[in-house]
């Protein structure tokens, strides 16, 4: 891994925490977080799933370290930065590296995250417990993502990262 890769993820993880801390709204049980899931759409598209991953997996630490998120942001994050960059990878869509992230988070981690919650955090809940707060959190930070990723293919930004 290079230094300059290193720092970019460096900087899209300082980008998904801040965002985190000033940017989220209450949906049902949980609150919605759109920066990470953004975060993690562009991260899939310009990294790809192992970077997305790393970089959803150091957000939630730091969140959950500082007090400012729950054991959820880990799979919450991590499975549906996996699935975009995945999908990206395979067949280099940005809308589907967004659904790649719905379906990871909203669907698979909501999932993943009931019987997590009950070993964690002593949490009972039904098996659809999450799902309608992961659901809006990544369809909304999906949506954010790929709007970013457009906007930013074209410009000159683009061609530092790489």
């Amino acid at each position: 891994m290079t230094t300059k890769r290193m720092v970019l993820i460096a900087m899209f993880t300082a980008i998904a925490v801040a965002g985190s801390v000033f940017i989220y709204f209450p949906a049902g049980v949980a609150r919605a977080y759109p920066i990470q899931h953004a975060v993690n759409v562009l991260a899939a598209v310009l990294f790809g799933p192992g970077p997305a991953v790393l970089i959803a997996f150091l957000t939630a630490a730091v969140r959950v370290l500082t007090g400012t998120g729950s054991l959820l942001a880990f799979p919450g994050g991590m499975i549906g930065a996996f699935f975009a960059g995945v999908l990206y990878l395979k067949f280099g869509k940005v809308w589907l590296a967004g659904a790649g992230e719905v379906i990871g988070t909203g669907i698979i981690a909501s999932l993943v995250a009931v019987p997590y919650a009950r070993i964690l955090m002593g949490t009972e809940a039904g098996a659809l417990f999450f799902m309608p707060a992961f659901l809006v959190s990544s369809i909304s930070g999906a949506i954010l993502g790929a709007v970013l990723v457009h906007r930013l293919v074209n410009s000159k930004a683009t061609k530092l990262l790489y």
